[in-house]
């Protein structure tokens, strides 16, 4: 069964700039792993420390392998989560 995670992210002001420059190398690598169908963030029009993520699996295996990735671990856990003010991951699935 497909796997979408939606995440929202709340960026210490101080951190913006830099994360942004972060984004498009976690994007492209993520976008290249087996059993990613897709992967977008996007950024609020009227906040730019909040961003939301749109990550789309084949199965629940394959986010697994995302979380576990070496960008995944560098990039997200190292340099994004601890400069994070908020963060909320939410599972959904898809109804029509």
């Amino acid at each position: 069964m497909e796997k979408i995670v939606i995440v929202k992210w709340r960026i210490k002001e101080s951190e913006t700039s830099r994360i942004l420059k972060l984004l498009p190398d976690l994007a492209e690598k993520t976008r290249l792993e087996e059993g990613n169908i897709s992967y977008t963030i996007y950024q609020s029009e009227s906040d730019p420390c909040e961003l939301i993520l749109c990550e789309h699996y084949t199965d629940t295996d394959a986010a697994e392998f995302h979380r576990r990735s070496e960008h995944y671990q560098r990039i997200v856990a190292q340099e994004i989560l601890p400069y994070l003010e908020g963060r909320e991951v939410i599972s959904v699935k898809k109804l029509v």
